[in-house]
């Protein structure tokens, strides 16, 4: 009982800090755990001398969902990202990108900030097309692009949706934030578009049956999202999540009319 509590404490500990679950080959009886590319810790440290490969078996199954989650989505820049699997999908993943750039060729654009968040969405598209065809070093150059375009969308929508003069410092911080941290402006800013789009469900019955729509979308998009970085295996995951995203995005432009 105490060890599994001490296991289960460890895991927690060090699957969250984005602990690099493998060991040396080195060495069969000195395993060695890596935090960033450099050596970290020993096992024994951890479990002390009687640690047995069994329980480092069990360790390293159970807290794997963890490192698969952290680095599909906790940290989306990492090195660790797979690439396409083959050719065709490839191909899939680029054609399932251009949905997005005909979403942002159809947005509204009466007024600037209008105009801002469609040629976001262009770039969106452009940026994950472009990415996805790459290879060698230039891919993980455009994966970031492919990122910074993603949060720019989703900071250009929620300016468009909330123009109020209170919230200018909060969006000067967040586009500075852009470069550095994409993926947090992308949730902080669609959580904002999400509680206004809810917001004016309520007094725009109008809205309801896009709402409905975004909302499937939505659920389902996060649900490949999450499957694609949990099961990096399967084949076309990724491209069946660009083109719910995109269905959820187009639903957006309701809230622009």
């Amino acid at each position: 009982m105490e060890s599994d509590l001490w296991i289960c404490c460890c895991e927690l500990h060090f699957g969250l800090r984005g602990v690099r679950l493998e060991h040396s080959v080195a060495s069969s009886e000195d395993e060695e755990w890596y935090v960033n590319g450099s050596k970290h810790l020993n096992l024994s440290l951890v479990y002390g001398n009687g640690c047995n490969n069994r329980t480092m078996e069990r360790l390293k199954s159970r807290a794997q969902p963890v490192r698969r989650l952290w680095l599909c989505w906790l940290r989306p820049l990492s090195k660790h990202k797979h690439d396409d699997h083959c050719f065709l999908e490839t191909i899939a993943n680029v054609v399932t990108s251009l949905p997005f750039i005909f979403v942002g060729l159809q947005a509204p654009r009466k007024k600037t900030v209008s105009k801002f968040y469609a040629d976001s969405l262009i770039g969106v598209g452009a940026a994950s097309s472009l990415y996805h065809a790459s290879r060698g070093k230039a891919r993980q150059l455009l994966r970031r692009g492919d990122y910074t375009m993603i949060a720019t969308s989703a900071l250009c929508l929620s300016r468009a949706l909330l123009q109020s003069e209170n919230w200018k410092g909060f969006f000067a911080c967040s586009a500075a934030l852009v470069p550095f941290q994409p993926f947090l402006v992308t949730i902080l800013h669609t959580g904002l578009t999400e509680a206004t789009f809810a917001r004016r469900v309520q007094t725009q019955p109008l809205l309801k049956p896009a709402h409905n729509l975004h909302t499937i979308s939505s659920l389902a998009g996060a649900t490949l999202f999450l499957a694609d970085g949990l099961y990096p295996q399967t084949p076309y995951l990724h491209a069946a999540w660009h083109l719910v995203a995109a269905v959820s995005v187009l639903t957006y432009n309701k809230l622009l009319e």
